[in-house]
């Protein structure tokens, strides 16, 4: 059976275990759970923790994506925000081959070119996340951006996450359908509404993986899934092998027998 290769975004650990462990400490759970790729936090990290992160990420033999809350593009401003090139250089000494951002305000004035110089000849490549703003979480805008990227040679490609599209009440299936050609990594995570009321992240049904398995057909082959959603549990290393096999299984044949 083959497997397709899973990512896990640290901060499904939630914040406060990732911060008291430190983001090394699990290197050695994700790869003995099976997962090929570890999504640093960036806004989980202590104090320069980063400096040490890319030996314990080499020795278990993970490939690194780097994720950073940083808006691309900010308000009324046509230049990409001043703090990109320290963010690539934090995600470069990770040893990081994506790094992954939030688009921001992105509009027609803004420079893609100054952008497609700051990019060039870089060791990662940049990924642009729907994100749950109205000004991030917009098809219509990432579109729009990706478009434009492509078409002047600027080397972007997308994070898609299934989730977050709920925020700004637009259709995951839309999405995929008209972003599907520019995905290069997919975050997995099922929404519903806390007692609160509040939109929340949650573990996904038989039926939901079915949903994600549906949204493949419109990406590219070979897509790298995380994982970004609780694991939490007594015994973290079953758990996460588990829910590991669950998303290489997408697109397999044998998902509905293994798990239904």
């Amino acid at each position: 059976m083959h497997l397709h290769p899973v990512s896990i975004s640290l901060s499904s650990y939630g914040a406060t275990l990732v911060r008291q462990r430190g983001q090394a400490a699990f290197a050695d759970l994700l790869a003995q759970a099976g997962a090929r790729y570890i999504e640093l936090r960036e806004e989980l990290f202590a104090t320069q923790e980063y400096l040490h992160l890319r030996p314990a990420i080499a020795r278990h033999g993970l490939e690194c994506v780097y994720s950073s809350p940083l808006e691309l593009w900010q308000a009324d401003q046509p230049h990409h925000a001043a703090q990109l090139q320290d963010t690539l250089a934090r995600a470069r000494g990770c040893g990081a081959k994506w790094l992954k951002v939030s688009l921001g305000y992105f509009h027609p004035g803004c420079d893609l070119a100054a952008l497609a110089h700051t990019l060039k000849d870089q060791p990662v490549r940049l990924l642009v996340e729907n994100d749950q703003t109205v000004q991030g979480g917009k098809i219509d805008a990432l579109q729009q951006f990706l478009s434009q990227a492509r078409d002047q040679g600027v080397p972007v490609g997308m994070t898609f996450d299934i989730g977050n599209w709920q925020w700004q009440g637009q259709s995951a299936l839309e999405a995929a359908q008209r972003l599907g050609t520019f995905v290069e990594y997919l975050h997995c995570k099922t929404v519903a509404r806390d007692a609160r009321g509040k939109l929340v992240a949650v573990p996904p049904s038989i039926g939901d993986l079915l949903a994600w398995q549906s949204l493949l057909d419109w990406f590219p082959e070979g897509l790298v899934r995380a994982i970004e959603y609780p694991l939490q549990g007594d015994d973290l290393l079953a758990l996460t092998r588990s829910e590991v096999l669950k998303l290489a299984q997408l697109n397999t044949v044998q998902l509905e027998v293994a798990h239904g």
